[in-house]
């Protein structure tokens, strides 16, 4: 038969629009080379504990109309994210705030804390950061940087910090009150029962097809459709899957950061960590942070199910995660934005479409905006 879209991605962006385009009446088909929906916000039920499978994720918006919007789908709790830091068995809450500058100096007053960052940072002269390591320091001064910053970054990038450009710091959020509450967003939550069961409310009534590559799927591009290898025809493609991959590499690679995930059930154990996350910033541990996935849900199951994070360089055939924001990835991308002009029936969209970091609810945002601009 012939469907409106093929929508390449069973993703929190593929499936919010196969979604919206089912409600307009356009028909869709949705396939994703994985074995399961929900891409990287994807959770499994383990010891009655929904499993993060690809990471923490927390959905957070100051967007009414999106948080509106994702609760049609699931029931959310008030679970608030107050992550804390490990460095060398000492504990320090994030993000950075005065329960943190208390711990770290001894000392109880916004000023106090004001004082110590200013007189480090003066310290430091630095006038022009040349590199991350500068640009942290310049911001929070030496102690925040080295106990809290530096080793955690040099894990995420596989690099030290001052072969990192000053750019992917802009800002270090310094809060001069008593508050652990990561995010400032005025709506938080998790799920109640899992992310996927809001993909497979999206995605009901449409066909659904898993463990299908776009590359073996797809047989031939006609001047106005694509055709599946079945004989299906499609009059446009959204494309969530890597920009240079379905152009064949042809100008080269972009670059990103993967992930390696170690999962362990702990059985008789109720309460590992008692927290959610806790993050490793120093670099000889070589995790990034260990993920106790029921306390996203306020569990009080007899076991626990712990993940620890590991960052890895990413090479082909390997998940991708993050981008790696250079001047050469940002000119290269630029250079395939410009080939995807090329396919006016192709549509590329997400995180790994549009080489760009989106949390959850700017997916949502640009997946409805693409909608109305395709609707209109």
């Amino acid at each position: 038969m012939n469907y409106d879209y093929l929508i390449v991605g069973a993703g929190l962006f593929g499936a919010t629009f196969a979604y919206e385009m089912k409600k307009a009446g356009k028909a869709c088909m949705v396939i994703d080379r994985r074995d399961h929906i929900a891409g990287n916000i994807y959770t499994k039920e383990q010891n009655g504990i929904q499993v993060h499978k690809y990471g923490a994720h927390i959905f957070h918006t100051s967007d009414q109309k999106i948080w509106q919007y994702i609760n049609q789908f699931a029931q959310f709790n008030q679970f608030v994210n107050s992550p804390v830091a490990s460095y060398k068995n000492e504990l320090y809450n994030l993000p950075f705030n005065m329960n943190t500058f208390s711990r770290m100096w001894n000392i109880k007053t916004p000023a106090e804390a004001q004082a110590i960052i200013r007189k480090q940072i003066e310290e430091a002269g630095i006038k022009e950061p040349r590199n991350l390591e500068e640009q942290a320091i310049s911001l929070a001064g030496r102690d925040v940087y080295e106990k809290l910053v530096k080793g955690y970054t040099e894990k995420q990038w596989g690099r030290d910090c001052t072969e990192l450009p000053a750019f992917i710091i802009k800002r270090l959020p310094l809060r001069f009150t008593y508050d652990n509450n990561y995010f400032n967003d005025r709506y938080q939550g998790i799920p109640i029962g899992g992310y996927t069961q809001i993909v497979e409310k999206m995605l009901n009534g449409i066909e659904v097809r898993l463990n299908t590559d776009f590359n073996e799927y797809v047989s031939v591009e006609e001047k106005d459709f694509y055709r599946s290898i079945e004989g299906d025809t499609f009059d446009k493609v959204l494309y969530t899957g890597m920009i240079d991959e379905f152009f064949n590499y042809q100008l080269g690679t972009l670059e990103y950061r993967s992930l390696r995930f170690e999962e362990e059930t702990l059985v008789g154990e109720e309460n590992y960590q008692g927290v959610a996350v806790v993050n490793y910033t120093e670099r000889e541990v070589p995790y990034t942070r260990i993920i106790e996935h029921k306390h996203f849900e306020f569990g009080k199951q007899p076991d626990t199910v712990i993940t620890r994070e590991y960052p890895m360089e990413w090479v082909m055939g390997e998940e991708p995660y993050y981008p790696v924001n250079n001047e050469r990835n940002a000119e290269l991308y630029h250079r395939y934005a410009e080939l995807s002009l090329t396919c006016p029936n192709v549509i590329f969209g997400g995180r790994l479409g549009q080489y760009k970091y989106y949390d959850m609810d700017k997916v949502l945002r640009a997946a409805l905006d693409l909608v109305h601009e395709e609707l209109a």
